[in-house]
């Protein structure tokens, strides 16, 4: 059974100093309290954070902008790694952060698929199975072999989706809800979200869009400046 155990959860970083990376990446942390340890300066992003998920489960993350909800979700991820507390994840992990991820301008359309999954975790075989799925939903048609820097807006943003949203997840970590595309094409990737998200075993959503969290999540993990500032079933939380 999936679920997610953090336990007095936190990340400090000192500043002029980079933060200690369980993956590589070249996010930033941001947010959180400026404090003073002696001589140096360190950011407090979470401290002491606490709560505990399983499947079915579908928490939504408020709080103002630096309040740690994006910080969080790259932590559950394995992003960045706790510098205190522990946090317990057993489950195939999957996150929305950016659908453009792994995409190359000289690449085809087709060809950055191969590249989306594999940075997905997919070898050939699957992305394979799944190729014609993702170029039908896109709506690309032939153009899916023309260089993706020759396509719109529109029609990037329609093949990063269909590419990023083509899995099976049992816990999916989103940072705001996802559209792209013209109107017709933002309905049917609503529905697709919505999918998604009764498909996944546990979700964690950190949104400003707090009528969607009330339809989507059943808790609501409010954080304010690091801190659990409240932990709330959905019913009992007052937005």
């Amino acid at each position: 059974m999936v679920s997610i155990t953090a336990e007095n959860l936190g990340l400090a970083y000192r500043l002029r100093e980079k933060i200690t990376l369980a993956r590589s990446s070249k996010t930033n942390v941001t947010g959180g309290r400026l404090e003073s340890v002696g001589n140096r300066r360190q950011v407090t992003a979470l401290d002491g954070v606490n709560f505990a998920l399983t499947s079915g489960d579908r928490l939504g993350l408020v709080g103002s902008n630096g309040a740690g909800k994006t910080t969080l979700l790259k932590v559950l991820y394995g992003i960045y790694a706790p510098t205190s507390g522990s946090v317990k994840i057993d489950g195939r992990v999957d996150a929305l952060f950016n659908i453009n991820l792994g995409f190359r301008r000289e690449a085809t359309g087709r060809r950055n698929i191969e590249l989306r999954g594999l940075i997905n975790g997919w070898d050939a075989s699957v992305i394979e199975s799944r190729m014609e799925e993702i170029i039908e939903f896109s709506e690309l048609g032939d153009f899916i072999d023309l260089p993706f820097k020759s396509y719109s807006q529109g029609m990037a943003a329609r093949l990063a989706f269909s590419a990023a949203t083509c899995l099976e997840p049992e816990i999916l970590l989103m940072d705001e809800w996802i559209g792209a595309g013209d109107p017709g094409f933002q309905e049917k990737a609503r529905k697709r979200m919505d999918a998604l998200a009764k498909r996944a075993g546990i979700i964690v959503l950190a949104s400003h869009n707090h009528s969607l969290l009330k339809k989507t999540c059943n808790k609501i993990l409010e954080l304010e400046r690091g801190h659990v500032k409240g932990l709330y079933e959905v019913d009992a939380w007052k937005a």
